[in-house]
């Protein structure tokens, strides 16, 4: 077993595991539709766009993946068996590559209750090559993100959403999120002073911050960044937390997930700014989804008053 969880080296093979919080028919439709697979595909940081897609026994993909570093990587993918809903077999390959470099993949998806046990066994021609792509290309911490990538797909396909439109250019919404100095003038819940103990806008860093009521009681939460896409998207996982930042039980409900995935992008159109935030529990119980599911209503009261300090502090000139 090599050091990423879930993951292991075998004879010319990588092999990857993964228990996902989604029944079986929709992770099977996640890695079949292609309006799905271009929500998640790839490694962090990688966006991908579909040229030709048909998912059938000797159909194709092909498909383009933009790379954070400005490089764009040409696919195809030749399906060998598509066996409904349990097994996909495929040939994966770089456009104009040679023969010598295709590698082989077999995914099988397992119903366990309402979850879905993925197996995925990449079959390479050598060790060689494999160990190739694992030194060269990252195939291992690439193979981590893309399934991490996936689960939080997964995640998001019934999620908690707020839109809200700011009379404000994009640079300063960014900025009033991803700056400590500014995120402490309106984040936080309506009523209590925030203060910022920790920030870190890089992925796997933490904003870490407490608040505080008039009456002196304070509540601490955390968020760890997964993915930051300057001026348009952030990724990340909020939480309650003690003042250093472990995670705690929310104040309110024993049963309240631990951790909430959440994806925030920007758009902006003549001069103002649409933010989106999408949330769903993650790695969380059937009673903590339910919790979730049943409080989206209070939830949006309570981003409304937070979203109406930042157009506040957007309106008030604090540039």
């Amino acid at each position: 077993m090599n050091d990423l969880e879930g993951i292991r080296l075998a004879p010319k093979q990588i092999l990857a595991e993964r228990l996902l919080d989604a029944p079986r028919d929709l992770v099977w439709r996640a890695w079949t539709d292609v309006s799905h697979l271009g929500e998640w595909w790839g490694p962090r940081g990688f966006t991908t766009t579909t040229q030709h897609g048909v998912v059938e026994t000797g159909g194709e993909w092909r498909f383009t993946m933009h790379g954070p570093d400005g490089h764009d990587y040409e696919n195809i993918i030749v399906f060998v068996e598509v066996n409904e809903p349990s097994r996909l077999r495929y040939r994966h390959r770089g456009a104009g590559e040679t023969e010598d470099v295709r590698f082989e993949v077999e995914v099988r998806f397992a119903e366990e209750g309402s979850r879905t046990r993925l197996t995925m066994t990449m079959h390479f021609p050598s060790d060689e090559l494999r160990d190739h792509l694992i030194e060269t290309r990252g195939a291992l911490e690439g193979l981590e993100g893309h399934l991490a990538r996936l689960a939080e797909h997964l995640v998001l396909q019934d999620p908690f959403t707020i839109v809200r439109t700011f009379e404000a250019p994009l640079d300063l919404v960014w900025k009033a999120h991803t700056d400590a100095d500014r995120l402490a003038k309106w984040w936080g819940v309506k009523g209590m002073a925030t203060t910022v103990k920790r920030f870190e806008l890089s992925p796997g860093g933490i904003f870490l911050y407490g608040m505080r009521t008039p009456a002196g009681q304070e509540m601490w939460g955390r968020f760890v960044y997964r993915e930051i896409t300057p001026m348009h998207r952030l990724v990340y996982v909020s939480s309650f937390s003690d003042p250093e930042g472990a995670l705690t039980r929310a104040p309110f409900f024993a049963d309240w997930p631990l951790e909430v995935l959440n994806v925030l992008t920007l758009e902006e159109g003549g001069g103002r700014t649409t933010l989106t935030l999408r949330g769903g529990p993650l790695n969380a119980n059937e009673a903590e989804r339910a919790r979730f599911r049943g409080h989206h209503e209070s939830m949006r009261g309570g981003f409304g008053a937070t979203y109406d300090q930042l157009a506040a502090y957007l309106a008030s000139g604090d540039r």
